[in-house]
């Protein structure tokens, strides 16, 4: 029996007229092995459990890496369009990455297997479509450590290194990710139809997505406002979510843009350490267009970018409607986020002030971001002055203290219940961009320990994790805002 057999297919995607994709199958790679299984996310998918990458069926590696065709898969490189720093591209798609299947996992849920790097496609244009180990490890780990955040992502089930030699600033390796989504469809599929004016198939592609993922959309009047409603609305939790947590994607392209409201494409990502507004991880973004602070700005551009692109579907004054309601919906899940980091479930009518004194405090004294608010969480053990001693105006920092500390008088809870729900949102463990770097150079000699460590902390990185305690650790002055290339 084939641990295929375990799973149930449903691929729905490539009912789609060919317009929407081409037909591809992988190129194999040379010598091709595991790296990592996430036996977690492949059980709730309906794979059997394994002990370990040495556990695993040679059935899956052989077909996952190209060696081997599979009679469940039925490949597709999906095209689309996009904004790219805000010029727009029509020729795009996936240049390195096919759509191999869709699977019905055991909640009934149907999910993509998504296979990046896995050889040319039509969209390639002159890239390789190929890719490396770096970006690879990358994507893997933040998948995985936004799902540990409750933040909306795409996951990742599977790495697998190889001999292949890929060239880029200098010769690497090549690898694979397979990843794993409910939807892998993009603000560019809609920009695509609209500025090719294939509106037939933008109406179809807009009624799948209605069926497959907001379905609730369905007995709506206005079925096609409501859907954007929707993605309005998802898109602003989740860049409120990006900006409590410190996160900073790097390229938000539009067709970087998941119509789900999942975060989608990882590549020159990062975790803020020291606090920094103005934070730029991508060292190809020289006008900082995609800077931290900026992020909520281009969530509704890029939401402008698709109200124009769905303009024959829906009525202007509803587009405009939503795209009215998404600053404020933003802004609405963003403060909730705060109160929640800081203990606070009531709302009061000073808690904005509080929370600007609190970033203007972290960034003159360049705090660092996530160890601040777990050092708050710990308050019913530690004494405030712990606080304090991460700040360098020390006198600055007991007025921010002190202040809050008279802000919590205000809830009905006890120190200890405070903060015990602090420990449940804000995370001991992130992944900074050195411990990234550290799992890649492991893993560029075959190596999989520290990914496998990064994985058991991030899985859960609320929790003390004793035994990982050097994983909590704050970058050393080499891995300190590392800004980070695009190249994969």
């Amino acid at each position: 029996m084939s641990i295929w057999d375990h799973l149930s297919f449903n691929n729905r995607f490539v009912e789609l007229p060919q317009t929407f994709y081409s037909r591809v199958d992988p190129t194999p790679l040379l010598n091709p092995r595991w790296l990592a299984w996430n036996n977690t996310l492949a059980t709730e998918l309906g794979f059997p459990s394994v002990d370990g990458t040495q556990s695993l069926d040679a059935d899956l590696l052989n077909s996952l890496s190209g060696l081997v065709d599979n009679e469940n898969f039925d490949p597709i490189a999906m095209k689309y369009a996009g904004h790219q720093f805000g010029a727009y591209n029509p020729d795009l798609g996936d240049g390195r990455g096919l759509l191999l299947s869709q699977v019905v996992a055991k909640s009934g849920e149907t999910f993509d297997l998504h296979l990046k790097g896995a050889g040319k496609t039509p969209y390639s244009r002159m890239g390789d479509g190929r890719a490396v180990i770096r970006s690879t490890v990358r994507e893997y780990l933040c998948s995985e450590a936004m799902a540990g955040l409750n933040i909306p992502t795409t996951r990742a089930l599977a790495m697998m290194i190889s001999d292949t030699p890929v060239y880029r600033e200098k010769q690497e390796k090549g690898a694979l990710l397979l990843r794993v989504s409910e939807s892998h469809i993009r603000f560019g599929h809609f920009e695509y139809l609209f500025y090719t004016n294939q509106l037939a198939e933008q109406k179809l592609l807009a009624d799948k997505v209605i069926e497959w993922h907001f379905p609730e959309c369905l007995n709506e009047e206005k079925p096609y406002a409501a859907m954007f409603n929707q993605i309005v609305d998802r898109t602003a939790e989740m860049i409120a979510l990006w900006q409590a947590n410190g996160f900073a994607h790097g390229v938000m392209n539009t067709d970087n843009m998941s119509i789900i409201g999942q975060t989608f494409d990882y590549g020159p990502f990062a975790f803020m350490d020291e606090y920094n507004s103005r934070l730029i991880c991508n060292h190809s973004d020289y006008q900082g267009r995609y800077a931290f602070n900026q992020q909520p700005r281009i969530g509704m551009w890029n939401l402008s970018a698709l109200a124009h692109a769905l303009s024959p579907l829906i009525e202007r004054v509803d587009l405009e409607g939503a795209l009215e309601m998404y600053e404020p919906q933003m802004n609405g899940y963003f403060s909730q986020l705060m109160r929640r980091k800081l203990g606070l479930l009531s709302k009061q009518e000073g808690d904005n002030r509080l929370f600007e004194s609190m970033f203007e405090l972290m960034s003159q004294n360049r705090v660092d971001y996530p160890r601040f608010f777990r050092t708050l969480s710990d308050l019913d053990t530690q004494s405030e002055q712990e606080a304090i001693d991460l700040v360098i105006d020390r006198q600055a920092a007991k007025l921010w203290v002190d202040s809050y500390l008279k802000r919590c008088e205000l809830e009905q809870e006890t120190t200890e219940q405070r903060c015990q729900k602090m420990r449940a949102i804000n995370p001991k463990y992130v992944l900074r961009n050195y411990l990234a770097q550290l799992a890649i150079d492991k893993a560029e000699e075959g190596d999989s320990s520290v990914v496998d460590a990064l994985m058991v902390v991030l899985a859960d990185p609320y929790a003390e994790h004793p035994d990982y305690e050097y994983l909590a650790a704050l970058p050393p002055e080499w891995g300190k805002e590392m800004e980070i290339s695009c190249s994969s």
